[in-house]
């Protein structure tokens, strides 16, 4: 039976199944079920537009969440405090309305601009779940007989009731979604604050200039060649660049090219395509589809085959590439930041770096000098991770003794930044009292001359004599903390003067030293 040959009644059951049908299928995409829902009464009902606005979780205001027979921009319009107009009114009492004609009510806002000057009825009912109303649904309709639209008015109400679950359902996602938003602007602000120039440690000429050439470069897409012994702080630099950039919302992908195998590097770096290769059962993004639009890190670039090379230098060239066992050409826009510990020009050589990437990633090279270079910044590194440390394992520090201090200063660190920060670490943990000592530090640290043990057995120490060694960093700490009084340290060490000044005699402390 067509439509039009339809009762009122047989369409509003016709419209039921339907919206029932759709809310079925739809269940898993409210936006879709409500704008399908609000499409088939316009072509079923002959609704001329219909609304559906949802509230703000904690607030007052209603916002169109679907519509039919409005425009993006009438439907944008359309936000209602509650209790303004019938819209607002309806979502304040619970209460549905039924307004004959909108052209004699001075109630109707017609915020949405979308009215002429056609005679309009307007039905406006609420959505409640779980007694709590959540928004309205509204629909404009041909002005006519009171008995018509009574017969409307009722049916909106039905369709209000059936869609209220989902609609809550939507107002969760709703929720959720500008919940998770909220996150991941607080974390990209995090970040960006954790990586800013201002946060990196160090004061040497060398790291100054170091944050000269990140803020000459940040705002470029130029590539950026960083250069430096391993545990120098080179992906630090990276992330730095990405986060002082335009490009800092985007993603930043790290890739260490050393950690990669041979056989799975090219599929990490350009993705692959299904049955591309044994195991490959499925579509796969590589890392440059991944940071499109942001940054990409490639450490260790030294290490990666001459084959790569060449498909590196494509990609730095033409901004293309295919995935493995594919023919589409994927167009990316990426920054590229690239990172050695390796002596590339030795490498061009011996023929095992090609020169042509070479001039293409050495666009602005930026040097990282070694720890044993910046030891005016030992200390401040050191107060770094001590602070950093302490806050992750819940324990007070106080400082770090002298004897350590003069350790870290004479000590060559191999290792870098990264061997001082695990160096602190370990410290921090077998600490017993907050403050670092020298017999916390590493034996690779341990010197004679800081520990007092050139008089020692080759092998090992006598027990005597370590003990010595731990009263006397104990009780210079202590004459330090109290300018040379000795009283005071004995107070602060829980024991009397006198056995204080025969200790200090016994070792050979000078209290004036320390004043």
């Amino acid at each position: 039976m067509k439509m039009k040959n339809m009762t009122q009644s047989e369409r509003e059951l016709n419209v039921l199944y339907k919206i029932s049908q759709t809310t079925s299928a739809r269940q898993h995409n409210i936006s879709e079920l409500l704008n399908e829902v609000l499409q088939t009464m316009a072509t079923d009902m002959g609704v001329l537009r219909g609304t559906l606005a949802l509230r703000k979780p904690d607030s007052d205001i209603l916002n169109i969440e679907a519509s039919s027979g409005l425009s993006d921009r009438e439907a944008r319009r359309g936000q209602y405090q509650l209790g303004e107009g019938v819209t607002g009114r309806v979502a304040q009492t619970g209460k549905p309305e039924l307004v004959p004609d909108i052209g004699a009510s001075p109630d109707f806002l017609n915020r949405t601009k979308a009215r002429d000057d056609q005679k309009t009825a307007f039905l406006c009912v609420p959505i409640v779940h779980n007694k709590e109303v959540i928004g309205t649904m509204s629909i404009d309709l041909p002005a006519g007989e009171e008995e018509e639209l009574n017969g409307y008015f009722l049916f909106l109400q039905h369709v209000a009731q059936i869609l209220a679950s989902a609609v809550s359902t939507i107002r969760e996602e709703i929720e959720e979604r500008n919940a998770l938003e909220s996150e991941n602007e607080m974390l990209r602000r995090q970040l960006g604050d954790r990586y800013s120039i201002d946060n990196m440690v160090g004061n040497c000429s060398s790291m100054r200039a170091v944050y000269e050439q990140i803020i000459q470069v940040a705002d470029s897409a130029a590539t950026v060649l960083v250069r430096g012994a391993s545990g120098t702080g080179k992906e630090l630099v990276a992330r730095a660049i990405h986060f002082n950039s335009p490009r800092k919302n985007n993603a930043f992908i790290s890739v260490n090219c050393a950690a990669l195998p041979e056989n799975l590097i090219e599929s990490e770096l350009f993705g692959h395509e299904k049955g591309a290769f044994t195991g490959a059962a499925q579509q796969r993004h590589g890392r440059f589809e991944l940071a499109n639009g942001g940054t990409i890190f490639l450490d260790e670039i030294g290490d990666i085959s001459p084959a790569m090379q060449i498909r590196l230098l494509r990609v730095l060239q033409e901004k293309t590439f295919e995935r493995v066992g594919g023919n589409e050409t994927i167009h990316v826009n990426v920054r590229v930041v690239a990172a050695t510990s390796h002596n590339l020009e030795e490498g061009m050589g011996n023929d095992t770096f090609r020169e042509d990437l070479y001039y293409r990633l050495n666009v602005f090279p930026i040097l990282l000098p070694p720890l044993r270079e910046r030891k005016s910044d030992i200390l401040l590194l050191a107060d770094h991770f001590l602070q950093k440390y302490g806050e992750m394992y819940g324990k007070q520090m106080k400082r770090i003794s002298t004897s350590a201090i003069n350790m870290m200063m004479a000590y060559h660190w191999p290792g870098n930044v990264r061997e001082l920060e695990n160096c602190l670490e370990r410290s921090l943990l077998i600490s017993s009292d907050g403050v670092i000592h020298g017999f916390n530090l590493p034996p690779s640290l341990q010197t004679s001359d800081e520990t007092h043990t050139s008089l020692l057995p080759e092998n090992d120490a006598d027990l005597k004599q370590m003990v010595e060694a731990y009263e006397r960093e104990i009780l210079i700490d202590a004459l330090k903390k109290h300018r040379g009084n000795a009283a005071a340290a004995a107070r602060y060490l829980q024991t009397t003067q006198r056995i204080l000044n025969y200790r200090i005699k016994n070792l050979g402390i000078n209290p004036k030293n320390y004043k």
